[in-house]
């Protein structure tokens, strides 16, 4: 199949259950869910474990991400992952009904001593968000090991965290260590490391489906939080005015990932020869040109860009707001 050159790529949702789920992966984002109202995550791209990515589009339609890193190599990931076996990234959107747990993910050292995965650090972008919705990212200051650990065991985590309610359009890093959870009402796109690591300290109250309360990780989150890293705010992003007319907004870096909000009026180039790239609809739609072939990419959906795909042309329709995804110089 390596005969087949490659092209920008579009892949079937994985979509997941949950307790905390709701029904806006569909209602607002057009996914294909059904009748329940649990429906929690939409992996739009992943090659974590059993969870694998079948493109849905084009002359490679039926083949898995992973199938397409054996055959490909750095013509998919860039030559910064050449001998890479596994996609770095994990995409999603999320629908938060009910409040997520407080939880942590670990580094990458901590993750495979801990849990046998990597490390998680991850990024929210806030697509919308109810009234009175809150996030919480960080601890607040003064907050050490044995205050928190005393919270723990008392039931009064709540108030030690950092309490934001965030608008449509913040963005907020979370880092491995960082004591986190998402609240009710919140519907979000996600970049994080593949992996699947938490650790949770603190579930509300709440009972699993078999009525019982999930299980807490107290040990291992202690172990795994970063107790100096106090609270988290969402980015500020540098805004820069691009060429082609409308802005580039600079929004969360780490060591995984560089993310930018284009805000687009007018065509613009997006794809790199050395790295892949992530396009994912925020707001409008746009149409993704890679020689004679045209890609439309509407609000909810993702588009991956191989590095050997190089530059394509983004065309908006009208206008269109669109995040971009690579990994860091």
């Amino acid at each position: 199949m390596s005969t087949v050159p490659l092209y920008p790529l579009r892949f079937t949702p994985i979509l997941r259950r949950l307790i905390w789920g709701g029904r806006r992966l569909g209602t607002v984002l057009h996914k294909p869910i059904g009748d329940v109202s649990d429906y929690a995550e939409s992996w739009e791209i992943s090659d974590y474990r059993d969870a694998v990515s079948i493109v849905e589009n084009g002359p490679l339609q039926g083949s898995t991400i992973r199938e397409l890193i054996a055959w490909y190599g750095p013509g998919l990931l860039g030559s910064a992952l050449a001998g890479h076996q596994q996609f770095p990234l994990l995409v999603k959107f999320i629908d938060a009904h009910q409040d997520l747990s407080v939880q942590v993910h670990p580094d990458d050292e901590k993750g495979r001593r801990l849990a046998g995965d990597s490390g998680k650090t991850e990024t929210w972008v806030i697509l919308q968000s109810d009234p009175g919705s809150a996030i919480y990212a960080g601890l607040k200051q003064g907050v050490d090991r044995d205050k928190f650990a005393a919270a723990i065991r008392s039931g009064g985590v709540e108030p030690l965290l950092n309490r934001i309610e965030p608008k449509a359009g913040d963005c907020i890093l979370i880092e491995a260590g960082t004591v986190h959870a998402i609240g009710a009402g919140i519907l979000l796109a996600e970049i994080q490391q593949t992996s699947d690591a938490t650790f949770r300290v603190y579930d509300w109250g709440r009972t699993g489906p078999d009525g019982k309360p999930r299980p807490l990780h107290i040990d291992q989150a202690l172990e795994s939080i970063d107790f100096n890293r106090g609270p988290v705010q969402p980015i500020k992003p540098r805004i820069e005015p691009l060429e082609s007319s409308g802005t580039c907004e600079h929004l969360s870096r780490s060591a995984y990932f560089a993310l930018e909000r284009l805000n687009l009026e007018r065509p613009t180039p997006a794809g790199r020869l050395d790295r892949f790239t992530i396009l994912m609809g925020l707001a409008g739609s746009f149409n993704v040109r890679h020689g004679a072939e045209i890609n439309r990419v509407d609000f909810g959906q993702t588009l991956l860009l191989p590095a050997a795909v190089g530059p394509c042309e983004i065309i908006p329709v009208d206008r269109a707001q669109v995040l971009s995804c690579v990994l860091p110089d």
